[in-house]
């Protein structure tokens, strides 16, 4: 391969993430000046707690009734997927493009995931999810909108209205994104929310839980380990809906703290401010790969999608093994860290549904073929938007490079 003819390089840290903003931090040495980390330990009954606070924000936030803040996003579905009810080897359907937690959710509360295809904009495949629907029984979707991108949410939901199938939305990745105007998060049962370092809010690990359900709510805060203190929550289903379960749910414990809350509410009050960030990275990323277009295939947003892209997914469909391998390698000499979903074997936070051997085996050629060259890059807001421009200049020079040796 010749690569003399090229200067271009990139210098920056992929894993950096924007500094904690000054008012998060100082929030977060409050908290611990007053040494009152526990979301319950209060000093009045009057007083609510930062994560009380980030609750009720979050709920106006994603306009609905009931939010509960926890651990992580991969609790938060094990907590929506046990406060929907469940069962032991219930068949559960969820995308085959995924990330390991969501499967993992499934399978850790004794569901049996079912796999459902991949589209070429890689979201799940309406028609193949309708077959699975009448040839699984399953009544529960959960969607993930994985990394970022939405599938048409109006049809899917006419669709699983027809069926009478719930869902339940991973929004890890859409936080702050739309369909239709209508914030993600706000189609399904219940949606869960991450604030793990790389996603829209970062606190290091967090999740958090929407809904307007009363009775799964509910069940969900006395699942978290609130010790008969739900009345505490105040972006909670009144009293009254606790009665019937608050002595036969078990406590399953997986609070978020009052540290992590008071970092991650002014994260909040940014996050429409950093979508528009995000997109403007993700823009110039993508224009300088549009202009190879033939070689380089980038997903299709839907009309009426509006996303909040912190990476960007493409394919090389016309490369082999080698040009693969030579692809990743010469771009991370270059400086550019991008990830590629085939590998038969798991790297960091990039698997392969075939590779998480607690599943059943499942054929999924459509996905298959997709993953073969998927490639994922991050666009952390450490980044310029000239940064993410030189970055898709130097993936398409390998491109061009290798595809005409």
């Amino acid at each position: 391969m010749n690569t003399a003819s090229s200067s271009l390089h990139f210098t920056g840290n992929f894993t950096q993430q924007e500094a904690i903003p000054e008012d998060a931090i100082n929030a977060a040495i409050a908290v611990m000046q007053g040494g009152r980390l526990h979301r319950y330990n209060v000093a009045s009954a009057e007083e609510i707690s930062e994560t009380a606070a980030l609750e009720i924000e979050f709920a106006r936030y994603q306009d609905q009734r009931y939010c509960l803040a926890c651990a992580s996003g991969g609790y938060a579905i094990q907590l929506a997927l046990r406060a929907w009810g469940i069962r032991n080897d219930e068949p559960v359907l969820t995308n085959g493009f995924t990330l390991s937690p969501v499967p993992g959710a499934i399978q850790a509360v004794g569901g049996k995931p079912v796999l459902v295809e991949t589209t070429s904009d890689l979201v799940i495949d309406l028609e193949h999810l309708e077959n699975l629907i009448k040839t699984s029984g399953a009544k529960l979707l959960l969607l993930s909108h994985m990394r970022g991108h939405l599938v048409d949410m109006d049809a899917l939901c006419a669709l699983l209205e027809t069926h009478g199938v719930d869902m339940i939305e991973d929004c890890a990745h859409t936080m702050g994104a739309t369909f239709n105007d209508v914030k993600s998060g706000c189609h399904g049962i219940m949606a869960c929310f991450s604030s793990q370092t790389y996603k829209h809010i970062n606190s290091g690990e967090g999740g958090l839980l929407t809904s307007n359900n009363d009775e799964m709510m509910a069940r969900a805060i006395v699942l978290s380990g609130s010790y008969m203190l739900f009345e505490r929550h105040e972006a909670a289903p009144p009293a009254e809906a606790f009665s019937a379960l608050k002595l036969a749910t078990p406590n399953c414990s997986g609070r978020m703290d009052n540290l992590r809350a008071a970092i991650l509410r002014p994260q909040l009050r940014k996050l429409d401010e950093n979508g528009t960030r995000w997109n403007d990275r993700y823009d110039a990323f993508a224009g300088a790969l549009k202009e190879n277009s033939n070689t380089i295939e980038l997903p299709e947003r839907h009309a009426a999608a509006y996303e909040v892209p912190s990476s960007i997914q493409f394919r090389i469909p016309h490369f082999d093994d080698a040009q693969n391998q030579l692809f990743l390698d010469e771009c991370a000499k270059r400086g550019v860290d991008i990830k590629w979903f085939g590998a038969e074997e798991p790297k960091a936070y990039t698997s392969r549904y075939d590779s998480w051997k607690y599943l059943e085996p499942s054929s999924l050629p459509r996905t298959d073929e997709l993953l073969t060259r998927l490639y994922d890059c991050r666009l952390p807001l450490t980044f310029s938007v000239d940064d993410c421009a030189l970055i898709g200049r130097i993936v398409v020079d390998v491109v061009q490079t290798l595809s005409a040796d």
